[in-house]
């Protein structure tokens, strides 16, 4: 009787570490581990909220879906970090997210401050770049000195603030903002006579915005300011290799254009919003 006990005893034990071991597996395969993205939501279509959404899910666009992508090829969990555009960037040099996926082009100073990955294709986002201003003054504008003495408003530390300087004359007033959608309703209000922005962000725009359109000139862009980069920490030399990677597959398998015709699609329904966020990561 009492070997019958010994042995039921056993039994028990070796059915607990079964058991234990089964969740602890269970365990292990639901704690994926976390990949940080920080972007700017807005910036359609390549990153905005759908307000018929919540939390993650409410984040979509270009950007978004590429940073799904991304992670679910490193096996790892999405988590989108809101904020503003600048913010990004200082989120990406302190290390406190692990890649910045907001439109960004190459420039000098990014290439001196952070890791940057190959060129991935957003439509027309980045190769054309143009002024909007009131709609009955855009046949006014056709070249750089038609703007002498105006006021354009841009993002800051975006490829539209280094256009701006570099190609408008110099006694045009480049006023800077930390969000577009603040630059429109400056535009709408007459406090700034236009606005630098990406052509496929001016669609989406002029879609919601029936008194604002492009004016005929268009800045001249620079091939190496072409398509959009991935942001990167100096120090994470080994996540921008296998981010290379899937960028050169996500290339090989033409997935931007699809993408990037869901994302304008997207931006066109009427719960599509550009929602601007502080550096608190807080909507404002």
């Amino acid at each position: 009787m009492k070997k019958m006990m010994v042995i039921a005893l056993a039994l028990c034990m070796v059915l607990s570490i079964v058991a234990c071991a089964k969740q602890a597996d269970k365990t292990n395969d639901d704690e994926q581990p976390v990949l940080k993205v920080a972007l700017s939501p807005d910036f359609s279509p390549m990153e905005f909220v759908d307000t018929s959404k919540e939390g993650q899910e409410q984040f979509v666009g270009f950007d978004v879906t590429l940073a799904k992508h991304i992670a679910e090829k490193l096996n790892m969990k999405l988590e989108i970090e809101p904020m503003s555009f600048d913010a990004c960037q200082v989120a990406v040099q302190m290390g406190t997210v692990d890649l910045g996926i907001s439109g960004f082009s190459w420039t000098k100073d990014r290439a001196e401050n952070y890791l940057i990955s190959d060129y991935y294709i957003a439509g027309d986002n980045e190769t054309e770049q143009v002024i909007i201003v009131p709609a009955d003054k855009a046949g006014q504008y056709s070249k750089a000195e038609d703007f002498a003495g105006l006021k354009i408003g841009a993002q800051a530390a975006s490829l539209q603030e280094m256009l701006c300087n570099e190609a408008l004359p110099d006694d045009t007033s480049i006023e800077l903002f930390k969000d577009i959608n603040v630059a429109v309703v400056a535009l709408q209000t007459g406090k700034v006579d236009g606005v630098a922005v990406a052509d496929g962000n001016a669609d989406a725009i002029i879609a919601n915005n029936q008194d604002i359109a492009k004016s005929g000139f268009q800045f001249d862009v620079d091939p190496k300011y072409e398509n959009n980069v991935i942001l990167l920490n100096q120090k994470d030399e080994e996540l921008l290799k296998k981010v290379n990677e899937i960028l050169a597959d996500c290339m090989a398998n033409d997935l931007y254009s699809g993408w990037y015709e869901e994302a304008k699609a997207l931006a066109g329904i009427d719960t599509a919003k550009e929602i601007s966020y502080g550096d608190d990561g807080k909507a404002e």
